[in-house]
This record gives structure tokens, C-alpha cells and sequence, in this order.
């Protein structure tokens, strides 16, 4: 028992050094609800696709993930 309550405070201390090195998110004028800007993005074949290629065609979810795939 006291080996897996170490081993979840050395986690939870690495979880909380990893989102205190995380900068502060740019600020930005869009608020909820806002029609999202065009935007450029490479896909997973390497093709360049615009968010206005959707538009009134298919409806797009944006979704971020902080650090993902960046090793960080």
C-alpha cells in the first residue's frame, strides 16, 4: 500500500511540474460563438486543407491537445 501512495505522489508531482511549465495560452477577440477565422492545415497526407473548404459542405470539430505528439 505505502509503495502505489509513493508512486502516486511522485506522478502527481511530475503531473504538477509539467503543467507548471506550460505557457500561458494566447490571448485572442474570439468569444464563444464566433464564426471561426479561415485557417490553413497540413492533414495526414501531407495536403494543405482549409477550414473554408468545409464550409456548407460537412461540419468540422476542432479539437487541441496540449503537447501531443511533441515528446514535451
Amino acid at each position: 500500500m505505502r509503495r502505489k501512495v509513493f508512486g502516486l505522489s511522485v506522478l502527481l508531482a511530475f503531473v504538477a511540474a509539467a503543467l507548471a511549465q506550460q505557457p500561458t495560452a494566447p490571448r485572442t477577440q474570439l468569444k464563444v460563438g464566433d464564426i471561426a477565422p479561415d485557417f490553413t492545415l497540413t492533414d495526414n497526407n501531407h495536403n494543405q486543407v482549409k477550414l473554408s473548404d468545409f464550409k456548407g459542405r460537412k461540419n468540422v470539430v476542432l479539437a487541441f491537445y496540449v503537447l501531443a505528439f511533441t515528446g514535451g
